[in-house]
């Protein structure tokens, strides 16, 4: 069982009711030696009053990282928290993921030198989401799948994600057709390789930004692991006002010219060129 530290980034923007039992998830780990580095894309005055009520009532650090609001910079946001990390290996998940009470030691387990692991998400319904409590995040209920039945969860074989444990689980990690992508709410890997390839491409907005940066990962020489059905968390539903056609389509291009040039390096990242 590995037990060195964790810096966990947490992404998140003016959505308090949804960080706050993020982080009851996170005092529920199993896994303890890790931070919190909040990414904060210009949230308003009441996430900073969450934080410093909460910092008060859980066991783990908690570091706030903010700028301004100047519209979508997730991707600069999250590379000003690379930077501000303290430990060698660096979790990143979303503000709406609530983690299973093993997440962290799955993901500190499975790591290993030369790899990125890669997780996914189990999404829930609005109104299950907002049903969830704190006491329900501690002993574990919004993992449960009947619990989550009895509150409206339709059945789905995507439900084997909150089902399926040891050998199965490995299984299902081997036989999924989803890429071991980099995903944005649940993927980890070392500061070193982070850095390596400058981080985050500052240019890119909604859609696909972290995914690009796994694809530079993999230019570089990085290769990945599949822990979808191991590194369980689940995803709060929200609104994505964000999102646009042309976002999407600009970057895919700049994700076309990653892969058909072998680009590892963005010159608009951590160091700007």
């Amino acid at each position: 069982m590995n037990t060195d530290p964790i810096s966990v980034i947490i992404s998140t923007y003016n959505a308090e009711a949804w960080l706050e039992k993020v982080l009851w998830g996170y005092e529920a780990q199993t896994f303890k030696n890790f931070e919190i580095v909040i990414a904060d894309d210009g949230s308003g005055p009441a996430t900073k009053e969450l934080l410093s009520s909460i910092k008060k009532q859980v066991s783990y650090k908690i570091v706030h990282v903010w700028q301004e609001d100047e519209g979508f910079q997730k991707s600069r946001i999250l590379n000003k928290a690379i930077v501000a990390s303290s430990y060698n290996y660096i979790l990143m998940s979303d503000g709406d993921c609530i983690p299973r009470k093993d997440f962290l030691q799955v993901h500190a387990d499975y790591r290993e030198k030369g790899y990125f692991l890669s997780g996914g998400y189990f999404k829930l319904p609005m109104d299950i989401s907002q049903k969830i409590t704190k006491k329900d995040i501690l002993e574990g209920k919004c993992f449960d799948i009947d619990w989550l039945k009895k509150n409206g969860l339709k059945s789905s074989f995507k439900n084997s994600k909150l089902t399926a444990a040891g050998s199965k689980a490995s299984f299902l990690n081997k036989v999924t057709p989803t890429n071991a992508s980099w995903n944005g709410h649940n993927a980890s890997g070392w500061k070193e390789d982070l850095l390596a390839v400058n981080g985050l491409n500052e240019r890119m907005q909604y859609g696909g930004q972290d995914r690009e940066l796994g694809e530079r990962l993999f230019n570089y020489g990085i290769k990945s692991k599949q822990i979808r059905y191991s590194a369980i968390c689940v995803h709060l539903d929200h609104a994505r006002g964000y999102k646009t056609p042309e976002s999407i389509a600009f970057n895919v291009a700049i994700r076309k010219e990653v892969k058909e040039n072998k680009i590892y390096w963005t010159p608009v990242g951590i160091q700007k060129d």
